[in-house]
């Protein structure tokens, strides 16, 4: 992707995934105002029939990195959170093995919406997926924070 963001946040000041992103593994590597990045080490698990990483993977991935893109503030702000309006994933490629990097930047919205696009590498730097999708800021969280596993 060609935009630029701001400076990354520190790793320590990064939020841990948590439900069913933490299961697959994705870790949150870079997260800043509009920009994040989301990396997956691959797994058996995660391959499908053709021992190939698993669409739903990758698209899960996409929703993941894109709605940390919009819901970034600074430290000491409320939290965020977004909902997933719609989501669009495009298959470029096929990747087996290594770690997958997606990287999302938030494009635009107003006070209720926010849209986002993102690119899937695998470690050589090969396009495998992208993706976009719009979202919904919550104005409430009807479940609270996620139980401690």
């Amino acid at each position: 992707m060609n935009d630029t963001a701001a400076p990354a946040q520190n790793l320590s000041e990064l939020e841990d995934t948590v439900g069913f992103n933490a299961v697959l593994g994705m870790k949150l590597v870079e997260w800043s105002e509009s920009h994040a990045v989301m990396e997956l080490p691959i797994q058996p698990q995660h391959l499908n029939r053709s021992n190939a990483l698993h669409g739903g993977v990758i698209a899960t991935l996409i929703d993941a990195v894109l709605g940390y893109a919009g819901v970034w503030v600074p430290e000491g702000e409320p939290r965020r959170k977004a909902l997933t309006l719609t989501l669009t994933t495009n298959f470029m490629g096929q990747v087996r093995e290594g770690t997958v990097r997606a990287t999302a930047v938030k494009k635009g919205g107003g006070r209720n919406i926010f849209f986002a696009s993102c690119e899937v590498h695998d470690e050589a730097g090969n396009l495998i997926a992208i993706g976009e999708g719009s979202y919904r800021y919550r104005k409430s969280d009807p479940f609270g924070d996620p139980p401690k596993a």
